[in-house]
């Protein structure tokens, strides 16, 4: 039995219930948009282990027979639900709501995609960094700040060649460090900010699912290729090769974050060098699936029950 959590409407959720269906895999879809409602949880930790219940309308399914969940986090309000409560108030109970998903899913012996405590990785970048160069991939020349002159120190050292993102997992939009960016220097003084060595080559999307790599070369001319749509740039995607070298790097790096499923940012340089930028432990694979026929879900459905 496969447990799916998340809210039916997000993309991903959507086609992993699809490919189970597909493959004629049993599962359970726990939709947190209805939870507390027509869904319902309850569960209990002991030195023994965990025990306990999921349900869903007109089914019930012990933790006991889970061979694996897929979960997404993400933020949800329905404003159709009433409530007597005050708006902070409801606020504390959804986060109590999520919790306990989240709690039990840190907990569950099976195979989990992805646990939460696994997914806190994304909230530094540089850890990531240097865990990527322990697994043996190479990360570009990185400073973090606060000061304008050293950035402007770092923007001369590397020639002039430089782009700057968040530090978190809060989605940012990659950009180049330009003359005009170079007169707002100052507000770096109101936050923290990543600056790295801009790497010339070729975008490699690399998705593992346990000891599977998927890569998928990307051609675009924007700095960063997610919003290419927005920006007026090109964009296109292909199924890629990678050295055998390379995708075993890039699972042990997920397997070192403790994801089964994650999404690798690597950039191979024009004399065959792959850097990476960053890990994404909860990666929206379906436009890479669409792009290239890739069975990123099949295989991790496959994960989920255990084959």
């Amino acid at each position: 039995m496969i447990l799916v959590c998340g809210i039916l409407g997000d993309e991903m959720i959507e086609l992993m219930c699809a490919r189970l269906d597909d493959m004629s895999y049993d599962y359970l879809l726990f939709d947190e948009r209805h939870f507390p409602g027509r869904y319902g949880l309850c569960w209990e930790a002991s030195p023994t282990g965990v025990s306990g219940h999921v349900s869903a309308p007109g089914r019930t399914v012990g933790l006991e027979e889970v061979t694996g969940v897929y979960a997404r986090y993400v933020e949800y309000r329905d404003e159709t639900k009433r409530s007597a409560l005050s708006p902070g108030e409801q606020r504390i109970a959804e986060a109590e709501y999520q919790l306990s998903v989240m709690e039990l899913l840190d907990l569950l012996p099976c195979v989990v995609v992805n646990r939460p405590k696994a997914s806190t990785s994304n909230d530094s970048k540089v850890y990531q960094g240097f865990l990527a160069n322990e697994v043996g991939l190479l990360t570009p020349k990185t400073l973090v700040t606060t000061c304008p002159e050293e950035a402007r120190a770092f923007y001369e050292e590397c020639r002039g060649r430089v782009i700057y993102k968040s530090l978190s997992g809060i989605r940012s939009i990659v950009q180049r460090l330009d003359e005009a960016s170079l007169s707002r220097l100052g507000l770096l003084k109101n936050c923290p900010t990543q600056f790295q060595e801009y790497v010339e080559g070729v975008d490699i999307r690399v998705h593992t699912v346990g000891d599977e790599a998927f890569a998928t070369e990307i051609e675009s001319e924007a700095s960063d290729y997610r919003y290419a749509r927005r920006q007026g740039a090109s964009l296109s995607a292909r199924a890629a090769d990678l050295p055998p070298e390379v995708g075993n790097s890039c699972a042990g790096l997920a397997a070192a974050l403790g994801l089964e499923l994650a999404g690798v940012d690597l950039r191979r340089t024009p004399d065959g060098r792959y850097y990476c930028f960053e890990v994404n432990p909860s990666p929206g694979f379906l436009f890479y699936e669409r792009a290239t026929a890739q069975p990123i879900s099949e295989a991790v459905a496959r994960r989920l029950r255990g084959d």
